[in-house]
């Protein structure tokens, strides 16, 4: 999205009314459109909409607008199913028709790889999406607070710790929702003081929900203010006779002041310390901490991809960067001689390690470390890999991984981002160091928000 040109002024002041057209999408899932050249960001416009919007705050080379009214509707524009859609933020592209979800996402990741990467030429694929884009979710976090005198539990609405009341998330597995109403009757009923973040005081502070989408299992977590936790042995009974696929209870304990959901240490109040779930023919343990991707149908789609641009024949040396709990080593090592993966927590690499024995698979090894550190220290060692694969956070990856990955001397590395910013920046830098994207497939990983999951096919070039 250009921003405008004029000589810094600002034809906007805040309150002020406009009319305009909205013709491209923020990468917070906004409607962008522009008065007089000037940029507007309007949560809840769809491109194509004209609109009327209120001006709510003006910087230098953009604005921010509230949407007023839609004065001609997109022809893309649909019924959100969801009740509190723009109150709550976490769907924001709900009343853009589905297909065309999948072609702006397809545009963002070929706007960042122009605009960020300067690579004009790659090969951008349809996003690949979902048949039935709800209830894909298997994991969902909901903050308590009280309101009206109850236990309230939902999100919180956007840029601010106010929380929107819900029974129900239309993206969230039934089982989900199952568990959060359940916990919010409980707490309500044995009076378990509700956590207030402004006084720090209280109990009962957020509950997480996880299910196993192909085994059915779920697990419930409650995170409490601190060990001392009354009724919590009653409510964890009562939760799993309420609610017969729940297989784990966990106390989780963070006593501190902060946004961060989960603390260290857990408790086991009813049944395991985990759930078991599949991708594809492969089983995982999931504990409350575990990385594990949140949609489970379109993992496997991501991950096929994944294996089909790793072109593997049996003989390969394959390093998998950034593994979590070796979901992508394993299918990688059934086609490779040999597969190393390097992450950086501890208990993850405890996973990965549990989750090869489980499935049989001894073609793989994990290195416990900081990818920065780890990658040159493996190229020091004269690590030789024939392929990388890459799955960093939302920042990508720091430069000395890349210079590291590249001097192993690769055929091919595999990008797998979840933000296609930080993937046009690492591959310009791939660029320099020798190597070439070849393609880009988009995968639709979380339906009706604005991010985006890709896999990047990248190729040594010949003769460097």
């Amino acid at each position: 999205m250009g921003m405008n040109t004029m000589d810094n002024v600002q034809p906007l002041k805040p309150g002020q009314l406009v009319s305009l057209t909205i013709d491209g999408l923020g990468h917070s899932g906004e409607g962008v459109g522009r008065h007089q050249g000037f940029t507007l960001f309007v949560p809840g416009a769809v491109p194509g909409d004209q609109v009327e919007a209120a001006v709510t705050e003006v910087k230098k080379n953009y604005a921010r607008a509230a949407l007023q009214r839609v004065i001609k509707a997109s022809p893309s524009r649909v019924v959100p199913p969801c009740p509190v859609v723009g109150q709550c933020g976490g769907c924001p592209l709900q009343q853009i028709a589905y297909p065309v979800q999948l072609d702006l996402k397809r545009q963002q990741v070929v706007e960042a790889l122009r605009r960020l990467g300067k690579l004009e030429d790659v090969p951008v694929h349809p996003t690949l999406g979902m048949d039935e884009p709800w209830r894909y979710r298997n994991k969902a976090q909901f903050p308590l607070g009280t309101g009206g005198g109850r236990v309230i539990a939902g999100f919180f609405a956007p840029g601010t710790h106010r929380i929107i009341d819900i029974n129900q998330c239309e993206i969230q597995h039934p089982l989900g929702n199952e568990i959060m109403r359940a916990v919010k009757d409980l707490a309500q009923r044995f009076r378990v003081p509700i956590y207030d973040e402004r006084t720090h005081k209280g109990v009962l502070r957020h509950v997480l929900a996880r299910v196993g989408r192909h085994t059915g299992e779920a697990m419930a977590v409650l995170v409490t203010n601190g060990p001392a936790f009354p009724r919590g042995k009653q409510i964890a009974a009562e939760l799993t006779k309420r609610i017969p696929a729940l297989v784990s209870v966990v106390q989780n304990i963070n006593a501190e002041r902060t946004n961060v959901v989960l603390g260290r240490e857990n408790r086991v109040l009813a049944g395991r310390d985990h759930i078991i779930d599949r991708i594809g023919d492969l089983s995982f343990a999931i504990s409350p901490v575990s990385f594990f991707q949140v949609n489970p149908a379109q993992t496997e789609v991501l991950y096929s991809k994944a294996l089909e641009y790793a072109s593997l024949t049996g003989q390969e040396t394959v390093l998998d960067i950034y593994c979590g709990i070796g979901t992508i080593s394993l299918f990688l090592a059934r086609q490779a001689r040999e597969v190393i993966g390097v992450e950086v927590v501890p208990p993850a690499v405890e996973n990965a390690w549990e989750n090869a024995q489980r499935n049989g698979i001894s073609n793989v090894r994990f290195v416990c470390g900081d990818a920065t550190q780890e990658m040159p220290a493996l190229a020091r060692e004269g690590v030789q890999a024939d392929v990388i694969v890459v799955d960093p956070p939302r920042k990508g990856c720091d430069r000395p991984v890349l210079e590291a990955m590249a001097e192993m001397g690769p055929e091919r590395i595999v990008y797998v981002s979840c933000n296609p910013a930080s993937l046009a920046r690492d591959l310009a830098i791939l660029a320099e160091l020798g190597y070439r994207t070849v393609e880009v497939q988009p995968v639709d990983m979380f339906p009706h928000t604005s991010h985006v999951e890709c896999v990047a096919r990248v190729e040594k070039v010949r003769g460097r």
